[in-house]
């Protein structure tokens, strides 16, 4: 005869073996079949993210229906900026290889606000090494100039020192080494 004890071990076995393979039951159910084929992740993610329509491009996209403004964003000091970054997605203006929109163009103060978004304070990359870059208001004051003053109004927008050193060519004015 099986004792009480016994039976109850059985019972919580039984329960534990039932309960296992339901869970595995469940889990064959709910896990995608290309799951880990290529590691652990989805294989079949690989193709959905292919077919997902590119909203970004990159400034070499940019730059083969703007060679001129091409020329000038590569020799200026914003040159590793996406393009993006100040004229919307790619996706806002070209669509399968063909010009769908045109993107906004940014004019007076639209374009002192663009500026601010990096040229509001100084960049400091570590605690004690300040990234050489213009900060305003105090780059007006420094250089005489009203706070009204838009940044396009002294510099070229894709390539901001362009006008600077022609002027300095022209008049041959060099800055001041501290």
């Amino acid at each position: 005869m099986i004792s009480k004890h016994s039976v109850r071990i059985i019972l919580v076995v039984l329960s534990v073996v039932v309960m296992a393979g339901g869970g595995l039951l469940v889990k064959a159910q709910l896990i995608p079949k290309s799951f880990g084929l290529y590691g652990s992740y989805r294989a079949d993610a690989i193709e959905e993210e292919a077919q997902k329509v590119v909203r970004h491009g990159t400034n070499k996209s940019c730059f083969e229906c703007h060679p001129y403004e091409a020329k000038i964003h590569l020799q200026g000091d914003h040159k590793t900026i996406s393009c993006e970054f100040c004229h919307s997605t790619y996706a806002d203006h070209v669509s399968n290889g063909k010009r769908t929109a045109a993107l906004p163009v940014k004019k007076g103060e639209e374009i002192t606000t663009l500026c601010l978004r990096c040229h509001n304070t100084e960049i400091k990359a570590r605690s004690t090494i300040v990234i050489k870059t213009v900060g305003m208001p105090d780059h007006l004051k420094q250089q005489n100039v009203k706070l009204t003053h838009t940044c396009n109004q002294c510099h070229h927008v894709h390539a901001p020192l362009k006008y600077i050193n022609e002027a300095k060519k022209i008049t041959g004015l060099m800055e001041e080494k501290p």
